[in-house]
């Protein structure tokens, strides 16, 4: 054993004594693997199935590493339960073990934090004058103020007293709309600034997958400088960078720019902008009722539509011209002044360059018309090939999740996000090359190792997955009535007690009106998720209440931690492959059929046996949890590509016998119900 495993194996340890947990082997396992990587400088994929523990196994050997590390995560749950339970539970042991203060923070975009300077300035912009038209804000908005003026507050959007968002966005800027610290009044008081500055000496520092995908992709610092960055829920930093760097020219967004520029810049030329942002929304009013007419412009458009290119091109130019006349004002004003200056122009100059990159998508980009927001958006193909060059040739990079393989293979993740797989890299192209040091061209994205520690979690004997062989194929329609009838029962022999995933929002509508027929006298809480809800009250509320049935859709699948009666039965309506008129997907998917590959193998199968395996394993949550997964698509047991996919999910033992998974589910409801629960 090697001193480092040694230190990080201790250190684990004394992390795990001081939460009051039990040593396990895939931690250690993970945790000594990730200590190697951040000591040789090499990159690792480690699979950490549920219940392993994988926070701490990365936690402490980058505590313990000595050098500063980025740890960047998808969601904010798990970015919050770093930062305010994780890392504050082991840092007095870790600090004891290692003889040294350990140092952590959070690092958030500009505008998730209260701007002192926008919301004390004499000067109205359009954002505050909105609050004014609305009284009812009123109230909001001084509950926001009080809390500012409060003592020793964060300034954080997560932190503060609930509003409405346009109270906030009306007292929040954006970076490009931010004057800077040094130029701001308030700069040594400001929020953003500070957790900035916290940010910059911390050992560890907390951040989310979008932050760092801009810095990526822009190729611009953001971030405090690291020495080696770790993904955690890492199946999902592809889509997550593709979100972050997807352009979208909005109605709303042009109009607000054009009114700030008509404020600040009252004349000709920010009149001609105020025109064109008009005939903007009128030109996409029409193409919004064109698209009601003729399908064929919905979604994925080869080119951008004839009619909304003058339109464009108008915003284009009059924005720029605000611009060259904001450029020319370099009169020194007071603080108010020069920060709307600021805003003003990082408003429009924002306008102008989506504009510009619209008005000429290259080959490599995918642009599209959702007709449900009217509006267009603008897409990398692919993300692969700048997160190898401006990530994984820069630092070793840790990616971790509960589900990284498909098929149990780590290819397809690996790919995604940028790693060379199955090729030479361009970095061992010569033995003159491999003869010079690694530091003269950086890391090598094909010097990655890959590991599977496995879970605690005996899913042969905790749970069964139900795989019915008799019902219809979905449809475009939403679930078969004989899925919707094999739901209801399965869901009266539990007791209630399910977690029930629709991969679209049809199902969850129709689920919702035939289980309240059927389910009727069984007097069930059915929680019904609809468009805009709050995840995590439905989940508490599903969690309080052990025979209620909690219906949803995608933002169900992952990241849902129920553990006990609550949840012994998860059903899944069909398997989440992508909707063949998704714009990105379906393109990606068609540049790998026109390249002699499979779209479907190489796109469409890995990222439906990634969130099944992630809805699947929203089941056993403890070593004490047990219950039945039933996933209602026949395809999984009759098409070829189901082995993919059962391969993908934890071990489950596998049944298409109805009346025994019945029979269990009964027999759970029966225990639990005797005691009570």
């Amino acid at each position: 054993m090697s001193d480092a495993q040694a230190k990080v194996r201790s250190a684990l340890d004394a992390a795990v004594a001081a939460i009051g947990g039990k040593p396990r082997v895939g931690q250690m396992e993970m945790a000594e693997a990730v200590a190697n990587a951040l000591s040789d400088r090499h990159h690792l994929l480690v699979q950490a199935g549920t219940g392993t523990g994988k926070s701490l196994a990365y936690l402490v050997p980058a505590l313990a590493h000595g050098k500063k590390v980025l740890v960047a995560t998808a969601t904010l749950a798990l970015q919050r339960q770093l930062v305010e339970r994780d890392l504050p539970r082991i840092k007095a042991a870790l600090e004891k073990e290692l003889n040294r203060e350990l140092t952590f923070a959070v690092y958030k975009g500009v505008g998730n934090y209260l701007c002192l300077q926008k919301m004390n300035s004499s000067v109205a912009d359009p954002d505050g004058e909105i609050l004014l038209e609305i009284g009812a804000l009123e109230k909001d908005a001084k509950r926001l103020r009080a809390w500012a003026e409060t003592p020793g507050i964060s300034g954080d959007k997560d932190d503060a007293p609930e509003v409405d968002r346009r109270v906030w966005f009306a007292n929040a800027v954006s970076g490009r709309e931010c004057m800077g610290a040094d130029e701001c009044p308030f700069g040594t008081v400001c929020f953003s600034a500070n957790a900035k500055a916290k940010a910059q000496k911390a050992d560890v520092v907390v951040t989310n997958h979008t932050l760092l995908a801009i810095e990526i992709v822009e190729s611009h610092p953001i971030l405090p400088e690291r020495d080696a960055v770790i993904l955690d829920e890492a199946h999902e930093f592809m889509d997550r960078t593709t979100q972050a760097v997807t352009e979208e020219l909005t109605v709303g967004r042009v109009e607000r720019s054009a009114k700030m520029a008509k404020k600040y810049l009252p004349g000709k030329i920010a009149d001609t902008f105020a025109k064109a942002a008009d005939k903007y929304a009128e030109s996409i009013k029409e193409f919004s009722q064109d698209v009601r007419t003729n399908l064929a412009l919905a979604g994925r458009l080869p080119d951008l539509p004839a009619q909304l290119e003058a339109p464009i091109r108008n915003v284009k130019d009059s924005a720029q011209a605000v611009i060259a006349q904001i450029n020319k004002d370099s009169e020194i004003l007071d603080p108010d002044s020069m920060a709307e200056r600021i805003r003003v122009k990082g408003a429009v100059n924002e306008i102008m360059q989506i504009a510009t990159k619209m008005l000429r998508p290259g080959s490599s980009q995918v642009l599209w018309f959702d007709q449900a927001f009217s509006t267009l958006y603008l897409a990398p193909l692919s993300v692969s090939a700048v997160l190898r060059e401006n990530l994984l040739t820069r630092t070793p990079v840790i990616a971790t999740s509960a589900t990284l393989s498909v098929g149990k293979s780590f290819d397809a993740i690996a790919k995604s996000i940028g790693f060379v797989v199955g090729e030479p890299s361009r970095f061992s192209e010569s033995a003159e090359e491999e003869s010079e040091s690694e530091d003269d061209f950086g890391i090598d994205p094909s010097n990655v190792q890959m590991l599977d520690v496995g879970s605690p979690f005996d899913f042969a004997n905790q749970g069964m997955l139900y795989l019915p062989r008799n019902i219809p194929e979905p449809g475009r329609d939403g679930p078969a009535p004989e899925a919707l009838t094999e739901l209801g029962e399965l869901i009266e022999a539990a007791g209630g007690r399910t977690l029930a995933l629709f991969s679209s929002w049809r199902g969850v509508e129709m689920a919702d009106i035939h289980l309240r027929k059927v389910l009727a006298e069984l007097k069930l809480p059915i929680i019904t998720q609809k468009r805009g809800d709050s995840v995590g009250s439905l989940v508490d509320r599903f969690a309080k209440e052990p025979t209620s049935i909690l219906l949803g859709t995608i933002s169900l699948w992952q990241g849902i931690d129920v553990p006990g009666p609550s949840c012994t039965l998860v059903a899944i309506d069909r398997i989440p492959f992508p909707r063949p008129d998704e714009p990105v997907m379906s393109a990606r998917a068609a540049a790998a059929d026109a390249t002699g590959g499979s779209g479907f193998m190489q796109v469409s199968l890995p990222r439906a046996a990634l969130l099944l395996a992630q809805g699947t394993g929203r089941l056993i949550r403890s070593t004490e949890d047990r219950g039945v997964v039933a996933i209602l698509d026949s395809r999984i047991v009759t098409k070829r590509y189901g082995s993919v996919l059962l391969n993908s999910m934890p071990p489950f033992w596998r049944t298409s016998d109805g009346a025994i998974i019945r029979d269990s589910l009964k027999r759970l409801h029966s225990e639990f119900s005797e005691q009570g629960l």
